[in-house]
């Protein structure tokens, strides 16, 4: 099989429900699109045995199906050791990927980025608009031509994490925490070792350590839409992400 162009992992905790309907909807998007190369490795961080039989067996009907179609495109199961965090599965997976690929990135289990959306993003990569772009970020920016559907609350949480983070970092993005993120192989692999978020301030480092190394970053607005059945907990996490976000500053 021809080595895959994108590598990207899909971190997946007790997502039993959720990952099997999105894993079908981009197996059967990735028939129809047949490039970029795409790599998909499904992350189980430490999910309860009911939910990792889930998610194991719709990845392995998914290459089936692939495999059948004699598909460029392909899935793998990860089994993390342990539940260590989003962070710690996405590195995980970059371990593990195809030392071929060009493009290293990482995609929410939700579905609140839909199949289609996400190739969008994949052929983004071959653009000419984009050729000198280490980065592409997705971003929920409301704008013309773009639909994000998102509980006011937690838009609103988002709003002030994004300028905390702005004043300790001078990011510049609108949205570091969107669940989709393309990445150039070569930027990447250097900083596989230094970074050490577990959770979702991997984001937060990954972006800021790209900027110090002078990697260009470009936003692209997304379609984006709240299913609900998110993991975060509301207050408590937005509490550890805050104080989250001054340990990073510190380190």
């Amino acid at each position: 099989m021809a080595a895959p162009s994108i590598s990207v992992v899909i971190p997946a905790y007790n997502e039993g429900q959720r990952l099997p309907r999105f894993v079908a909807a981009l197996t059967q998007v990735a028939l129809r699109q047949p490039t970029p190369r795409v790599e998909f490795l499904v992350v189980d961080d430490g999910s309860a045995p009911e939910h990792s039989t889930l998610q194991r067996d719709s990845v392995e009907q998914a290459q089936a199906q692939l495999s059948a179609a004699s598909s460029h495109h392909r899935f793998t199961y990860v089994a993390a050791p342990q539940n260590g965090g989003k962070g710690s599965a996405i590195r995980l997976g970059w371990r593990q990927a195809s030392t071929d690929s060009t493009w290293l990135a990482f995609l929410d289990a939700d579905g609140a980025i839909s199949a289609d959306e996400f190739f969008r993003l994949t052929r983004l990569t071959d653009a000419p608009e984009t050729q000198a772009m280490d980065v592409l970020a997705g971003s929920r920016i409301l704008m013309a031509g773009r639909r994000v559907v998102r509980n006011l609350g937690r838009h609103l949480q988002g709003r002030i994490f994004a300028t905390l983070t702005d004043l300790n970092f001078g990011l510049h993005f609108y949205d570091t925490q969107c669940g989709v993120k393309l990445i150039r192989a070569s930027v990447l692999h250097p900083l596989l070792d230094v970074l050490r978020e577990e959770r979702w301030l991997l984001d937060v480092e990954l972006l800021a350590l790209l900027k110090r190394q002078g990697a260009r970053c470009l936003e692209v607005p997304i379609d984006w839409e709240d299913f609900g059945g998110s993991k975060v907990v509301p207050g408590l996490d937005a509490a550890r992400m805050f104080w989250g976000l001054f340990k990073l500053r510190r380190r």
